[in-house]
């Protein structure tokens, strides 16, 4: 089974700034290259790649503000070579 049969959600090829932020690293800023409901693939160049395994603090950007004025919370899933995966991470029940 390869990968892509595995998806459950469509991917939409985009570019896309993304800054990726975790107290242990800081802020990390690279381009979606696609996203889908459930995560999206991120080119990430001249900085180290968080550990798989990470849970960061993810803002979408235009080229003029943000698409998402609140950090999402994501987990980074894979890298491939400077690409990472980063999967929504699930919102906890509202008290």
């Amino acid at each position: 089974m390869t990968v892509d049969e595995r998806r459950r959600f469509e991917r939409r090829p985009t570019s896309i700034r993304v800054e990726v932020t975790n107290p242990t690293f800081g802020t990390i800023t690279g381009f979606a290259r696609d996203i889908s409901d459930g995560g999206a693939s991120v080119l990430i160049e001249n900085a180290p790649l968080p550990p798989i395994g990470t849970v960061v603090s993810v803002r979408f950007r235009k080229m003029v503000g943000a698409i998402n004025e609140e950090p999402v919370d994501m987990k980074v899933m894979y890298h491939n070579r400077n690409v990472v995966g980063l999967m929504f991470a699930p919102v906890p029940d509202a008290l």
